[in-house]
């Protein structure tokens, strides 16, 4: 698991900025394969999901492994990371893809907002997804799934690698999501990022009034010459940030 750990500061950072924004600040570095394919919020919300990431690995269930009398072991994995992913994380779950079988329900999902996870985001499906999109914490699937796990899936590992929604993730990453989706911003970018994006936002913000006030984007968005910039100092005073 990485050492990094979220501050106060830069989590309120990217409280405040988009998954697209974040989006072409990875690509800038390189990094092209950071948004979690296929997975979308239950319901929207008002606020962001930042969290570090706590890790669930599923793999193919064998039926002789996966019947109902797991759920009675306290350390099978799916009921331990259910317990154990710490508040202010987000619990990320690697279901293969495979939304046939549900990676939790509602009485689960229930379970990590009382103990104050920041979200929990699957590549596969949730069961009781009407009751857990009427949650306050925010959840990320791909599609809902009534049959429970232990029809597909065998909860195999927690906080190790894993891959979600094609994305690969670490403990400790740091996951942002909004209305649109899940992005991973690797853990020893996470700060920089959350600064520069915060930046960005506000030239975005700025671009988008003059753009609805009539001005072309040519030589605005990216900005050519000295001009906007300047007119952007100017704007930013006069709202404050």
């Amino acid at each position: 698991m990485s050492n990094y750990v979220l501050s106060s500061e830069t989590r309120d950072k990217l409280m405040g900025v988009a998954t697209p924004t974040i989006a072409t600040a990875l690509f800038r570095r390189g990094l092209r394969n950071q948004f979690i394919q296929d997975v979308r919020p239950l319901s929207p919300k008002k606020a962001n999901m930042v969290g570090q990431a706590f890790t669930l690995r599923y793999i193919p269930a064998r039926e002789d492994l996966n019947t109902l009398e797991v759920f009675r072991n306290p350390e099978h994995p799916q009921r331990a990371a259910v317990e154990q992913c710490p508040p202010g994380f987000v619990l990320v779950m690697d279901s293969r893809k495979d939304a046939r079988a549900a990676s939790a329900g509602s009485i689960l999902v229930s379970r990590l907002q009382v103990r104050g996870v920041a979200g929990v985001v699957t590549d596969g499906g949730f069961r009781d997804s009407p009751e857990i999109a009427a949650l306050d914490i925010p959840s990320y699937h791909h599609r809902p799934s009534a049959p429970t796990n232990l029809t597909l899936h065998q909860a195999i590992e927690i906080n190790g690698p894993i891959g979600c929604g094609d994305v690969a993730v670490f403990p400790g990453d740091v996951l942002v999501g909004d209305n649109e989706g899940v992005i991973v911003i690797p853990a020893h970018l996470a700060d920089e990022i959350a600064t520069e994006t915060v930046e960005m936002t506000a030239y975005e913000d700025f671009v988008t009034e003059e753009v609805m006030n009539g001005a072309t984007i040519i030589g605005l968005y990216p900005a050519t010459s000295d001009a906007p910039k300047l007119k952007f100092a100017e704007w930013r005073k006069q709202k404050g940030r």
